[in-house]
């Protein structure tokens, strides 16, 4: 059966979704003009929304009838991951994202790096709103976390000797741990703090599975699709899992390339390294990781009492696995 977005994953918090949409526009009003034109460009830039929603259909999971504070939360969470994508693109020195031109590339990298820094601001101005000093640790600690994954990540780039388990340490960082703070700060602020923990272990390892995912499609996906160009995450040396995966998988020549590619950064022999991650059986090793971490999110859900919500955020891991099947 294939799982339409709308029906099978928006369709309990529908209602409050958009709410908390009206909410992230007043959320970024300012009274510097530039600061407001370049946050309405990044946030209706953004994307699926997905953390957002997360944290709304974790709510209901935990019970709560009335979201009126949840949809705070879920829009301060979709302000900071705009400010952390406005800030990679800098970093990065992207000129897209998922098709359109970045902050950085309209306006430039400082407007970019202030801008972003606003957003963090603001966010947590409007988290202090929501009056929950645990909550307001939960977040403070995340993103400190989130921004040591992206150092992490600068720390390993053009390093061929990256592991597994360090690749692991800045997904963690850099996507699953926006994803825990959307589902735990939910049991937070429902009054349900035995939820918190399988609403985390969720989260981490959908976080972890949706990124295995995306540096998959790195390789195996069109710009078309993918809203950046094929191998942009090759081009900056950036030691994905395809990448680690294909090194274990090959010795001589085709080894010596993908240890060199990752060195050096640029596409001058993208055709060959593309070629080898998809022969080598790099892809299908790091299919059957996503795999493992979807069911491990899975069954973190079923300590949850049943309900549509839950089975909403089962439908997302589902329709987030699928992109590679």
């Amino acid at each position: 059966m294939a799982i339409d977005f709308k029906q099978d994953i928006l369709a309990p918090v529908a209602s409050d979704f958009a709410a908390m949409d009206t909410f992230i526009n007043e959320g970024i009003t300012s009274k510097v003009a530039l600061v407001m034109a370049v946050s309405k460009h990044v946030v209706e830039a953004g994307g699926k929304r997905m953390r957002p929603i997360m944290c709304l259909l974790a709510a209901k999971a935990c019970g709560s009838t009335d979201l009126e504070q949840h949809r705070k939360l879920a829009a301060i969470i979709e302000m900071l991951h705009t400010a952390t994508l406005v800030h990679d693109d800098v970093v990065d020195e992207s000129g897209l994202r998922r098709g359109r031109p970045t902050a950085n590339a309209t306006w430039n990298n400082q407007t970019a790096v202030l801008v972003g820094d606003f957003l963090i601001s603001r966010a947590f101005d409007l988290l202090v709103d929501l009056n929950d000093m645990v909550l307001l640790k939960d977040f403070s600690t995340g993103t400190c976390e989130i921004a040591e994954g992206e150092v992490l990540q600068l720390q390993s780039q053009h390093d061929p000797e990256t592991t597994e388990q360090t690749y692991l340490n800045i997904i963690h960082g850099k996507t699953s741990r926006l994803f825990e703070l959307a589902t735990e700060g939910a049991a937070i602020l429902s009054g349900t703090p035995e939820y918190r923990e399988p609403l985390r272990h969720f989260a981490g390892h959908f976080g972890n599975a949706f990124q295995i995912i995306d540096d998959i499609l790195d390789y195996t996906s069109d710009a078309e699709t993918l809203g950046k160009n094929i191998g942009d995450d090759l081009m900056e040396g950036k030691p994905t899992l395809p990448l680690i995966s294909a090194l274990q998988h090959t010795q001589g020549e085709e080894h010596d390339i993908v240890r060199r590619s990752i060195a050096t950064g640029g596409i001058h022999q993208l055709e060959q390294v593309i070629q080898i991650v998809q022969q080598s059986g790099a892809l299908d090793y790091c299919r059957k990781r996503a795999e493992e971490e979807t069911q491990a999110a899975l069954a973190a859900l079923q300590h949850l009492p049943e309900s549509e919500a839950r089975q909403a955020l089962f439908n997302l891991t589902q329709l987030a696995l699928h992109r590679i099947q």
